[in-house]
């Protein structure tokens, strides 16, 4: 394969990816809209609307696989339904003009029977809402022309990570001492990704054909509560034991009256107020690669959190 790389997208997948790929010697196309992303010697950043075909098209040109990382612009329903289909349909058109694989992180939001460890063979048929929505954007890179590779992970921690569970409404208030509060229950075991573990799995995906056109889970330590990854962080920074509450669903659900991104939110809870666990050994055995252990994962989040002040 060629050793010119794209990825769309400068949030923390997209920015992991790149260095990750910059570290191994390879180049770097990084397409944003603001011009954003690592700065290393083999990272070339571009200005690009990913919705625009010219720009796309021309921005792929020589590239052997592209890391499609873009996420909506705001987290609802109608934000997504607007805006990824489309950009996902230029992406798969011009990666097919380029002789390009296309690799997509993908989160758990399709699975339908989440009541039960969720495996690679499991059903992908969620309907309604952002769940529907992953659903949908499935089915039409199955249906593309275009050699694709979709790379399932849990809810992200890790550094670049801020917008979720795992991030900084989890890891500043417990390094700083101050009381956490979660969603659901604090005490259901939940799956969380390492986010250069999922990189990594991506990585290894582009690289390797007879992976390609299949669903992957990216390697994933074994489940823990929201209050046992809150310990791993405050445990990696030298911060006394976590205060860690729960919000119950009913206040959410009455929060959200008068909040969209809550009423957004809610549509989580079973995520949070039950077992929600992804079983990764099969990708792991096929990918060759193992999950990195919670301690060297918190240590490292931690760390980048103090690197940001």
């Amino acid at each position: 394969m060629n050793d010119l790389y794209v990825v769309t997208g400068a949030g923390p997948v997209g920015w992991t990816v790149a260095e990750q790929l910059a570290g191994q010697g390879n180049r770097v196309r990084v397409l944003t809209r603001s011009g954003s992303g690592p700065e290393h010697p083999l990272v070339e950043r571009l200005t690009v609307d990913v919705q625009d075909a010219s720009q796309v098209r021309d921005a792929f040109a020589g590239a052997s696989a592209v890391f499609h990382c873009i996420h909506g612009s705001s987290y609802t329903a109608d934000a997504w339904r607007a805006e990824l289909p489309r950009a996902e349909q230029t992406v798969l058109a011009a990666a097919v003009e380029a002789g390009a694989v296309v690799v997509f992180p993908e989160s758990l939001y399709s699975y339908s029977e989440p009541e039960r460890p969720m495996t690679e063979a499991g059903p992908r048929t969620a309907q309604g809402g952002k769940r529907g929505i992953r659903t949908e954007l499935l089915l039409a890179r199955d249906a593309s022309p275009a050699n694709t590779v979709s790379v399932v992970a849990g809810d992200f921690f890790g550094p670049h990570v801020r917008n979720s569970h795992g991030g900084e409404r989890m890891v500043a208030p417990v390094v700083a001492g101050k009381k956490l509060w979660v969603i659901g229950s604090t005490d259901q075991p939940h799956s969380f990704t390492y986010v250069p573990d999922l990189a990594a799995a991506m990585i290894r995906t582009a690289l390797t054909p007879s992976l390609w056109n299949r669903v992957w889970h990216a390697p994933t330590g074994p489940a823990v509560t929201q209050r046992q990854l809150a310990t791993a962080f405050t445990e990696a920074g030298g911060a006394a034991a976590p205060k860690v509450g729960a919000l119950p669903g009913w206040v959410l659900r009455a929060m959200g009256i008068f909040s969209k991104d809550l009423r957004e939110l809610t549509e989580t809870l079973y995520q949070f107020a039950k077992p929600f666990i992804m079983d990764s050994a099969a990708s792991q055995a096929a990918l060759g690669l193992r999950p990195t252990p919670l301690a060297e994962a918190a240590a490292a989040t931690v760390a980048w959190w103090r690197s940001q002040g």
